[in-house]
């Protein structure tokens, strides 16, 4: 199942105590594991439940980052992931997981939005762009996967389930 949250704006980083919070209101979605990152410029906070199925290994721990690139928080299953991965690694890609998370992640930083697209997939998502420093968060066109949101402030905070907004203290 797993459970996404985060938060983003100017200083977002300031607020990683509401991100714990909010982290622990969605245990139960994912009790496989939790991660946080925080941008290197403090725009970006993202935390992730983990509930390992595809790829079982630490190499898949989320929020998943490319150092310098991008992270991103995923609560979904990339159907064709296998394919992705195919024609990424003949385009020059390399990959340290064996999971779908790290080739959506791929494909959001070479393609950005449009690659949404591609995926066939089921998913709801927080892509945090460190070259540009913006943040996408999407749902998979269905809508299978829950994603809430909400604007405190100069933020933007986000999570799986309205509690955990509630929870944050911010909401």
């Amino acid at each position: 199942m797993c459970g996404i949250a985060g938060i983003a704006g100017p200083n977002a980083a300031r607020h990683e105590g509401a991100l714990r919070k909010m982290l622990s209101c969605l245990q139960h979605r994912g009790p496989d594991g939790q991660g946080i990152y925080i941008s290197p410029k403090g725009n970006c906070a993202l935390g992730h439940r983990r509930l390992s199925i595809i790829d079982l290994s630490d190499l898949s721990a989320q929020p998943f980052l490319i150092e310098g690139a991008g992270a991103l928080s995923y609560n979904g299953e990339c159907y064709n992931f296998q394919e992705l991965r195919s024609e990424l690694i003949a385009t020059g890609h390399s990959f340290v997981s064996s999971g779908d998370t790290e080739v959506v992640l791929q494909v959001l930083l070479s393609e950005a939005t449009p690659g949404l697209q591609r995926l066939n997939a089921m998913f709801a998502l927080a892509f945090w762009d460190e070259r540009r420093q913006k943040l996408l968060l999407a749902r998979d066109f269905y809508g299978q996967k829950p994603l809430y949101y909400a604007q405190i402030e100069d933020c933007i905070i986000f999570a799986s389930e309205v509690r955990a907004l509630i929870g944050s203290g911010l909401v």
